[in-house]
């Protein structure tokens, strides 16, 4: 037996017990006989348990290739392939060597506590994405799909990975279709494949062969893996499984698609870098300066100043910052937990605040995926019904009012009941939420007559004794139902111009009128004007029957003589939450696009309502964009914001234009069809709910409420967490900066502030090692992790997002980081030199007793700069007392700081003296200058923008 391809499309013959089987390249052309007799198989007796067995050895499971689980040792390593991290091992490594160098006394400080915090940093981040594969592996939990398939000419219920090439599948109401299969047969036969084109609507099948090849949602002599049967009954030859399904090509092409860094560890790659090569650059400037400034006479010498590079180049790394990153980003993911929306890994909480575009799917994502009549159309007028999806709540207006016409509300009473009662959808009512069996569009006159007072109880009065089932080709069905002393009638739906022809007259309040000319003219100028307004439009009729006993069993020869009592008006109504959240992303600048399968007409009626777009807009369809020239595509996804009838690859291809013009994409979707696109979008967010197991393991973000609203949130949350990260940065560098000035400076400029004027000693350092190592402890730990957690200072949806372009630290952002660590700098050697003998202010105190107070003035001057650091345009003094953390860890700075000075055991550790009152009083007042300097250069910076914002609105008006 030849070994065949797991792809069953693919282009092998296949050989079993004798018969060469040629897998029909593309069935939905070819006669369904054919398409069987060439797979080898009967579709009166269905394969024999042995030959499908056969098959299944050779051709593998009805399942999609899955990518191997990435081993836990990995997946801990990964936590750590960070360049900043690589950049503190290497600090760990040199602070070794210097405490080696030094003869290796005590413990090396330096190294563990770096080294802890690098372990740390891999905890938190190894520990979140365990989080979340539980939480997905939560959402898809469920029990292995069946299939019921026909073999040696019995029925049989088989695990729908069992199934093989040449299997006679038996499609019923609610089943799953468990692989591709060609229609043979078909009743009434209606599937829902929303999961994989996104078309709303159910379709209708056939074994009538296409005459050309057409796009997926318009083959309906086809069944496709992943979608559902809700209605009707038919049987149908399998014709692809596992990797050779649509779904399987599908998961191919994410197999394909390349996941991108997000901007955020772009960003944080880039200043990685930036700071190694400043941090070696300090170090050896620092180095070389102190010794041509020094005479270098003994090791010893040669020592303290190498260890003076590496306490330079240990300050100037911000230690804290990748486990502060993570407990900020963790913490992020834990707010939209409860918010229902799963980050499957931290970066992409901000990546979504740097969202210039939401591609969104329409089916189940903008709209509930629910069919809602919304219009009843009658001889009377038009009644509107409010309340969408299956919930059986809402009233009927008519102009905004409550509907008191008698006439009009007798016909719409009529309209609903009639269309109740030819019926084959159930609406049931369990665990506290309202669920359909059966045709959406059908549920939607249950829902509906819930609405209408009476509707519901003129329903309860009839029973129905038989019915003539939907067809594609009938375009309607009848039900002949019987009410007792109502008595017994006809009753029918379908297509408006279908069951116009059928009827004979029409019902006006309680009175029955002919259907002359005239009125039939205006029926069907309604069902224009339904259609016009992108409604799905569904007529209803009756017909009394005088003698029961004459109509039985139920024919198409009863449907005639009928009474037309109006049109309905469906559609898939948008989530009512969702055009507030649209317009909250246009206002942050954010573009919101919709990309769905379904009809052009329909997108753009939703996109309109939403706000999308401006009402008269219409949508692109896939097939007009595979006829765009590839130089034109760009252009095309900059102006264009509705597509429809859009295949997946027509999905990736939009997405991979609008990254090329440099935009950062989220995708939200919930079909298979969406999947490719989610996985090469900067953040594909997948619903939780509706949407599929591909689908959820191609995301970076699950919404397990399936709430469009909820991604608008997340934004808000991503740009509030943006400029959390750019508060902390802005905290630690600068007052990084201003140890490193302190230090430097206070090495060059020694003699000219008096640091070791008769200490008799050859070289003097402004800090010592260890305080340095204090001041990163006590300083960049809790303040910076408070700051992390700020509250929103401005409203971070009123600006535009972050461009691709943007730096997370920026010109301005650097000029303000290198000048407040300027400022701190000097603050601290002047508060040295006015304790100090000789320099610019005459001292009289020892070296010890002006370190302690220059240490203690840049420790403050640090906690200052934390309230400094919340905005870089805002006053410190504006919203002061919001962030209760900040306060509690500055305070806890303060007491620490203190202990250190007083406590004569932590002096004696930390080289400090105690201080008087004087002292404090005069280190706490030249901190302070870090304050009023950054608020002095914050009010210039709002004077300039304000001036430049007037500029440019007085250009745009000239």
């Amino acid at each position: 037996m030849a070994k065949s391809l797991r792809r069953g499309m693919g282009q092998e013959h296949h050989r079993w017990v004798g018969v060469v089987v040629e897998p029909p390249r593309d069935p939905s052309v070819r006669e369904g006989p054919e398409v069987a007799r060439d797979l080898g198989v009967d579709p009166a007796t269905g394969l024999a348990p042995a030959e499908a067995a056969r098959r299944l050895h050779g051709d593998g499971p009805n399942e999609l290739r899955a990518a191997p689980p990435v081993p836990t040792w990995r997946r801990v390593l990964r936590q750590f392939q960070d360049p900043l991290v690589y950049l503190l091992l290497v600090a760990v490594v040199i602070s070794t060597a210097a405490w080696l160098a030094e003869g290796g006394a005590g413990a090396p400080v330096d190294a563990l506590v770096i080294s802890a915090i690098v372990v740390l940093n891999g905890i938190l981040g190894f520990v979140q994405e365990n989080r979340a594969e539980a939480a997905v592996k939560a959402l898809q939990s469920m029990t292995d799909a069946t299939s019921t398939v026909l073999r040696e000419g019995e029925l049989r219920t088989v695990p729908s990975r069992e199934l093989v090439r040449g299997d006679i599948l038996v499609l019923n109401e609610g089943d799953a279709v468990g692989a591709d299969a060609r229609v043979l047969t078909a009743a009434a036969l209606r599937v829902s494949e929303a999961s994989l084109t996104g078309e709303s609507e159910p379709v209708t099948k056939s074994a009538a062969t296409l005459t050309e090849h057409l796009p997926l949602g318009d083959r309906r002599d086809m069944v496709f893996r992943g979608t559902s049967v809700v209605q009707g009954v038919g049987r149908a030859v399998v014709t692809a499984t596992g990797m050779g399904t649509e779904v399987g090509s599908i998961a191919e092409m994410l197999e394909d698609t390349r996941e991108e860094p997000s901007p955020l560890q772009k960003e944080i790659t880039r200043v990685s870098r930036l700071l190694g090569i400043t941090v070696v650059v300090i170090a050896v400037v620092v180095m070389v300066v102190t010794a041509l400034v020094n005479e270098i006479s003994t090791f010893g010498h040669l020592v303290t100043v190498l260890l003076l590079g590496v306490s330079l180049a240990v300050a100037a790394v911000p230690e804290g910052l990748p486990a502060i990153l993570s407990v900020v980003l963790a913490i992020g993911v834990q707010q939209l937990a409860r918010h229902k929306a799963i980050v499957k890994k931290l970066h992409s909480v901000e990546t979504l605040g740097s969202a210039t575009v939401i591609a969104s799917d329409k089916t189940g994502t903008l709209t509930k995926n629910e069919m809602t009549i919304q219009r009843i159309r009658t001889f009377s007028g038009e009644v509107e019904l409010t309340g969408v999806g299956y919930r059986p709540e809402g009233t009927a207006l008519v102009d905004g009012a409550p509907l008191s016409n008698p006439a009009l509300q007798r016909e719409a009473r009529m309209v609903l009941a009639g269309g109740s009662l030819a019926n084959d959808a159930q609406l049931t009512h369990r665990d506290g939420q309202w669920q359909i069996q059966g045709d959406p569009t059908e549920a939607a006159f249950l829902v509906a007559s819930h609405k209408l007072a009476g509707a519901v109880d003129r329903v309860r009065q009839f029973r129905r004794r038989d019915e003539i089932p939907f067809t594609s080709e009938r375009k309607m069905m009848s039900a002949l139902v019987t009410g007792g002393a109502e008595g017994t009638a006809v009753v029918s739906k379908g297509a408006p111009d279908v069951l116009l022809q059928r009827c004979v007259a029409v019902q006006v309040g309680d009175q029955t009128l002919p259907l002359d000319a005239d009125r039939r003219a205006a029926a069907l100028a309604a069902v224009e004007e339904l259609s016009a307004q992108s409604f799905r439009t569904l007529g209803v009729a009756y017909r009394w029957v005088d003698d029961p006993d004459t109509v039985g069993p139920l024919d198409v020869a009863d449907e005639r003589n009928l009474v037309y009592l109006g049109v309905v008006g469906i559609i898939d109504p948008p989530r009512p939450e969702v055009a507030g959240a649209i317009a909250e992303a246009h206002r942050a600048g954010v573009r919101v696009m919709m990309i769905t399968g379904d009809h052009p007409t329909t997108a753009a009626r939703i996109a309109a309502d939403l706000g999308i777009v401006e009402p008269g807009a219409t949508a692109l369809t896939g097939t007009e964009l595979d006829a765009l020239p590839p130089d034109q595509l760009e252009e095309v996804t900059a102006t264009t914001s509705v597509y429809a009838r859009v295949a997946p690859r027509n999905k990736l291809q939009i997405v991979d234009a609008l990254q090329a013009r440099g935009e950062v994409v989220a995708m939200t979707g919930d079909g298979v069809n969406d999947a490719p696109a989610l996985k090469s979008a900067d953040i594909g967010v997948a619903m939780g709910i509706t949407g599929t197991p591909v689908t959820r393991e191609a995301a970076k973000m699950i919404l397990a409420d399936d709430n469009f609203a909820t991604i608008v949130a997340a934004v808000r949350q991503g740009r509030a967490i943006f400029d959390d990260i750019k508060k902390f940065l802005r905290y630690l560098l600068s007052s990084n900066m201003g140890e490193v000035f302190t230090v430097f400076f206070g090495v060059v400029l020694a003699g000219f502030i008096g640091i070791g004027a008769g200490s008799g000693q050859e070289i003097v350092v402004p800090l010592l090692a260890t305080q340095i190592l204090w001041i990163n402890l006590v300083t960049d730990s809790g303040p910076a992790l408070a700051m992390g957690v700020d509250p929103e200072i401005d409203d971070v949806m009123k600006r535009p997002p972050r461009r691709s372009t943007d730096r997370l630290i920026d010109g301005e952002m650097w000029r303000g980081i290198m000048s407040v660590g300027l400022v701190m700098g000097i603050a601290t050697l002047l508060t040295m030199d006015i304790f100090l003998p000789g320099g610019l202010v005459e001292g009289s105190d020892s070296l010890e007793m002006a370190r302690t107070a220059g240490f203690t003035t840049l420790v403050f001057a640090q906690f200052f700069n934390a309230f400094n650091s919340r905005s870089e345009t805002t006053s410190a003094f504006r919203h002061l007392f919001s962030n209760r953390w900040l306060w509690a860890s500055v305070g806890l700075g303060v007491v620490l700081q203190v202990a250190v000075v007083e406590m004569p055991l932590l002096q004696r550790a930390f080289g400090t003296v105690p201080l008087d009152a004087a002292h404090w009083a005069v280190a706490v007042a030249m901190a302070s200058t870090v304050l009023w300097f950054d608020e002095l250069r914050k009010l210039v910076l709002r004077a300039g923008r304000r001036k430049a914002a007037s500029t440019t609105d007085r250009t745009s008006r000239g």
